[in-house]
């Protein structure tokens, strides 16, 4: 950090720290820990409901607790309001939002002339749970991102892209990171019947744009003793979650949802491949911690995925016979798949680590503030 350039900063529109939801709050918590030990002071607007237990902080960081509506659609958006009526009354140097879903409710601060940032987060309204009247509240909340941020943050050169095609905005680039694992407990995979490379991996919600049963009938077309693990589910059972339980055979295994961070490790750490569906939005969180594990992954092949990838992994169409060809060299080829692993891993010590990412973030901060 140059000298003299302590910030104030406040991250907004998460669930909040510590992070036990999803990706924005592990990039929250991340980045805020390290901006402290720059010499930063970082207050984190975190959900009522989530915490039982209010700390007032965490690694550092101030932790403001607001209510928030426990409804889908309401969830995050209730949330940020509370918190951008908060924030008026506070003097901070950077407003940091998460999800351009919150842009409708900054106004305030613009009008106080506060300085805005806004990681877009993937295309919302590309997934299948919303309806016509989601879709177009996502569709708009871009635009008026475009209108309220000082800057727009993106997570991949894909997303870039789109909001300079389709917005007419640039936006700075700033990935997501993940820890190198290893596998400690090797053990822990017997209590799910597992051996070590002895089956394929997919960790995701339960929705159409994951392709979760894509990767299930690619499997039941192979002629194996192999398994398949279908880690995740859904919130909100329905006929896809139902189709999937229905043609699961004896060698897949279905847990549901994960939380042991242990055991995630241990299955990633020691699958034979991992399969990457997700379709939507930018840089996945599940394909860094693959690739970070040392996964040979099998991903769906669009703009996103390649950003994160590139040329270190496999690329399948959106078919059940080219996953399951994919899926069918994996086997054959076995022997050869550790040069596919150590490259990824290589990938993310270079370009998905958190230090470098905090140096990006904490630049454009002071970029912005005393520019």
């Amino acid at each position: 950090m140059n000298k003299g350039h302590s910030l104030k900063i406040a991250l907004i529109g998460t669930r909040g720290v510590p992070a036990n939801y999803g990706g924005f709050e592990t990039c929250v918590e991340e980045i805020g820990q390290r901006l402290v030990k720059k010499g930063h002071h970082v207050t984190v607007y975190c959900r009522n409901s989530y915490y039982k237990k209010k700390q007032k902080k965490y690694l550092g960081m101030n932790l403001v607790y607001l209510p928030n509506l426990e409804r889908k659609s309401l969830d995050t958006m209730s949330h940020t309001f509370f918190s951008v009526m908060h924030v008026q009354s506070r003097k901070y140097d950077i407003h940091m939002v998460f999800n351009a879903a919150n842009s409708f409710f900054l106004f305030p601060i613009k009008l106080l002339k506060r300085l805005v940032i806004i990681n877009t987060d993937g295309l919302e309204w590309k997934r299948s749970k919303w309806g016509f009247w989601g879709r177009s509240y996502y569709k708009l909340s871009e635009k008026i991102a475009c209108l309220v941020a000082d800057r727009l943050v993106s997570d991949s050169k894909g997303i870039r892209n789109y909001y300079k095609k389709k917005h007419n905005t640039d936006s700075t680039e700033i990935a997501y990171g993940a820890y190198i694992q290893e596998s400690k407990q090797p053990e822990m995979l017997k209590e799910m019947g597992l051996e070590r490379n002895q089956y394929f991996l997919q960790i995701t919600r339960f929705e159409p744009e994951n392709y979760p049963l894509l990767t299930l009938r690619a499997f039941n077309k192979l002629d194996t003793n192999k398994k398949l693990v279908l880690i995740g589910g859904n919130p909100y059972p329905n006929e896809y979650t139902r189709e999937i339980e229905k043609e699961a055979g004896k060698n897949v295994i279905l847990p549901g949802f994960v939380y042991d961070q242990n055991l995630l490790r241990e299955l990633w750490c020691n699958c034979l491949a991992y399969v990457h569906g997700n379709s939507v939005g930018g840089t996945n969180p599940a394909l860094l911690q693959s690739m970070a594990s040392g996964c040979f992954v099998m991903s769906i092949d669009v703009e996103f995925n390649r950003d994160v990838l590139s040329d270190c992994g496999v690329y399948y169409k959106i078919s059940e016979e080219s996953l399951a060809d994919k899926m069918q060299w994996a086997l054959n080829n076995h022997d050869k798949l550790d040069a596919w692993r150590t490259k990824a891993q290589k990938r993310i010590e270079e370009v998905y680590n958190w230090d470098k990412i905090t140096d990006q973030y904490e630049g454009l901060f002071i970029n912005l503030r005393y520019s």
